[in-house]
Order: C-alpha cells, then structure tokens, then sequence
C-alpha cells in the first residue's frame, strides 16, 4: 500500500512540475537563444534515434543513376539549398536563422552507409517537427526524394561550377 501512495505521490508531484513549468512561461522558446546542454543533448538523441528506427526497414534503390542525379540536383536547388546551402557556401539568411541550425549538407559527413541513405530519406519525406524541416512527402513522391537523396550523396564533392551545372533548369 506504501508504494502505491509513493508512486500516486510521484506522478502527482510530476504532473504539477510539468503544468508549472508549461504555464510560468520560464522555457525560452526564442529561435535565437539555443537550449541548454542537457536539452539540446536530449532533443538531438531522440531525434537521431527515432529516425534511425522509423528508417532502418527502408529499401534503397540504385541512387547511381544520372538521371536521379539531375533531377534531385534542380529540386535541391529549389526546396533545399536555402538552409542546407551550395558548395562554396557557409551560410544564408535561413541557416543562421534556424534553431536548431540545419545541417550543412554540402560538408562530407564521413558516414557513407545506408543507414544515412534511408534516414536522409525518411527525414525529406516526413519532415521533423518544430525544426524547420517539412514534409516533402505531402507533395512528393517516393522517386523524386530519392533523387534528391541520390544529389545529397554526391553534394559534398561537387565544386561550386558543377553544382551550378546540375542544378540549372531548362
């Protein structure tokens, strides 16, 4: 019976903590200001955690086809390089701007496997909540996202004339 009252006790003392920091207004949630440590640690875990186990099922197809290349290049260059930026770039309005700070996808990120394949994909298509990031999938199907992740592999050693070249619209 003790332990029941103790665990009543805890969850009722969690609740409590929880509404009062939800309504005191005391969490900063301005753009501009990063998280502490702890949080950012926290959030950055569950993010790259949650991805990891919503994509490690996906099938990747053949991403060394040209015309995947072009084609992921010209919506990368539209839906994209604003945040994730160009070769040559350091960054944008949107990159310095962004909290957390989108990824600069123009930098090799020595992790060259699968796994970074279908998270890639996974995260164009559904987007990751209150980042920035949205769901491409809404408006997208699967083969132009995986042209845009067939573009994202080779971004990194792209010099900024080729860039220009793949990215360029008829």
């Amino acid at each position: 019976m003790k332990m029941i009252k103790l665990i009543l006790l805890l969850a009722v003392l969690g609740v409590g903590t929880t509404a009062a920091v939800m309504y005191s207004g005391v969490v900063n949630v301005a753009a501009d200001e990063p998280h502490s440590d702890f949080v950012y640690w926290i959030l950055e875990e569950t993010r790259k955690n949650s991805i990891k186990k919503a994509a490690a099922n996906i099938k990747v197809p053949d991403l060394t086809d040209p015309e995947l290349l072009l084609s992921g290049g010209v919506d990368y260059e539209f839906m994209c390089a604003s945040c994730h930026l160009k070769p040559g770039q350091r960054e944008s309005d949107m990159s310095l701007g962004l909290y957390p700070a989108p990824p600069n996808l123009t930098v090799p990120d020595n992790n060259d496997d699968i796994q970074v394949e279908r998270n890639n994909f996974w995260v164009i298509k559904h987007g990751i909540k209150a980042s920035g990031m949205p769901a491409w999938g809404k408006t997208h199907d699967d083969q132009r996202i995986w042209a845009m992740v067939a573009f994202i592999k080779r971004l990194p050693t792209l010099t900024p004339d080729q860039y220009q070249v793949l990215t360029a619209v008829e």
